[in-house]
């Protein structure tokens, strides 16, 4: 089973909903449950293309809203897309701006049609269609692009859950209207809030359109942990299982771990490039600050049990002092420990599930973060 756009079950835990798959795009497979670093603008920061292949990157997830504002899409598209445009010959998603125009909130008006909005590096005004998202991501060539939707703040009411979850279909629908090329992957996203009601009408309505994936969207913007996984669970109970399922802006490792845990296949968060960025490291026992005073003279890596670039070079002691003295270093190979930390923690979840032994694989990975000894 290889036909570009099919999704492949191979195994899933006897213990859990857990499993193991790939989707297969233009620009090659994608082995689930997968981490997805965020290259908002056609960049993860401070990463080379070479870097992210070497910390185990498949795919990236680049941003419609950045890259139509700066470049614009069709200059990516002049100068071969933004796979040669960037250096990336492995697969891109892209988001379709929906949760960075939700961002925006006093710069932008919502209507039927789509979204008015002032661009938040010089304030000139555009307009979002879900009509104009396709054709962006189609010039972009992203191997899997996402319809255009609502998304909206915790807490909310049910009328406002209703009417962002009628226009969320409704957008849905025109993108797939407006969708041209058969190489390029569609998913759409699921709203609803935290309404079990309104995550199960969404759901309902856009699997009778046919997408290619489902995303659950709406999830990490505020809302008490429990609720967020309860609404994940309730959500990914109602896509059936030929579906790839995308989390959107999930990501910490615990995020990931009982992600996966309920079945889910794909995720993406700033977490560990922007924690990086602000000296947050994350290990098998926790997570550490790097500019604290404790590491001076801390001669270990940050993780003993980690085998990337920087832990297998460098000290906590070096990678404090380049901190503290605001050295661009830091930032890099802070980023690359981390992003090869949340990889590689796919990686052992996929060969876990595929032993049929992620349920011990979860408890250790939780007795682990109790060890403060090791932090």
């Amino acid at each position: 089973m290889s036909d570009l756009g099919s999704f492949q079950e191979l195994c899933r835990s006897s213990r859990c909903p857990a499993r193991r798959g790939r989707l297969y795009t233009a620009h090659g497979i994608i082995e689930t449950p997968a981490f997805m670093p965020v290259g908002t603008q056609a960049t993860v920061k401070s990463m080379t293309p070479e870097e992210l292949r070497d910390c185990g990157a498949q795919v990236i997830l680049g941003n419609t809203y950045h890259l139509y504002l700066r470049p614009g899409h069709k200059v990516i598209k002049r100068l071969g897309g933004l796979h040669h445009f960037m250096g990336w010959e492995r697969p891109i998603l892209t988001d379709s701006g929906g949760f960075q125009l939700y961002s925006l909130a006093g710069l932008r008006k919502v209507d039927r049609d789509g979204v008015t909005f002032r661009s938040h590096i010089d304030g000139s005004l555009h307009r979002l269609t879900p009509e104009l998202v396709i054709e962006i991501q189609e010039d972009l060539g992203s191997d899997v692009m996402m319809c255009l939707d609502d998304c909206i703040s915790y807490p909310a009411e049910d009328n406002e859950i209703r009417e962002a979850s009628e226009l969320t279909v409704s957008w849905a629908r025109r993108c797939l209207d407006a969708k041209t090329r058969d190489d390029l992957l569609l998913f759409s996203i699921i709203q609803g809030g935290t309404s079990r009601k309104w995550r199960r009408q969404t759901a309902l309505e856009l699997l009778g359109l046919g997408f290619d994936g489902y995303a659950i969207g709406g999830l990490s913007v505020g809302e008490p942990k429990g609720l967020m996984l309860e609404m994940m669970d309730c959500t990914r109970s109602l896509i059936p299982d030929r579906y790839p399922v995308y989390a959107m802006g999930i990501g910490s490792p615990e995020d990931l771990v009982e992600g996966v845990a309920r079945g889910i296949d794909m995720f993406d968060c700033v977490m560990p490039t922007r924690n990086a960025r602000n000296g947050m490291l994350f290990t098998s026992f926790g997570h550490i600050v790097i500019k604290n005073s404790r590491f001076v003279e801390d001669p270990r890596p940050i993780d003993p049990l980690c085998m990337c670039y920087t832990c297998r070079h460098f000290s906590r002691a070096y990678l404090r002092h380049l901190f503290v003295a605001r050295e661009l270093l830091a930032y890099r190979l802070n980023t690359i420990h981390n992003l090869y930390y949340f990889l590689h923690l796919m990686e052992e979840m996929r060969k876990a599930i595929e032993a049929d032994t992620f349920e011990d694989f979860r408890r250790k990975f939780y007795s682990r973060r109790g060890d403060q000894d090791r932090l």
